[in-house]
């Protein structure tokens, strides 16, 4: 289970390193993902269930995280220029 976790680790930084193009939401939206992943393959291997599943559930309930707190940010920089106009 130790190789599986450090190709997570190892995937998640070559990932975050080809991020710099992306908005603000889309990088919290895969940041999420990738530690949901991580965290939810760590989870599972320690409860002994299957780190594939685990990282699978992580990843998506992650990146809905990631994505709601991207668009909240997005609103809340908007909202001050609507009532500057």
């Amino acid at each position: 289970m130790r190789p599986f976790i450090a190709l997570c680790i190892i995937v998640a930084v070559l990932f975050t390193m080809g991020c710099s193009g992306l908005s603000d939401k889309q990088q919290k939206t895969m940041t999420g993902g990738l530690i949901g992943a991580a965290g939810g393959a760590g989870i599972a291997a320690i409860a002994g269930g299957n780190a594939g599943v685990g990282a699978a559930i992580g990843a998506a309930a992650g990146g809905l995280t990631g994505y709601i707190l991207g668009e909240k940010k997005e609103r809340e920089q908007q909202q001050p220029q609507k009532q500057t106009n």
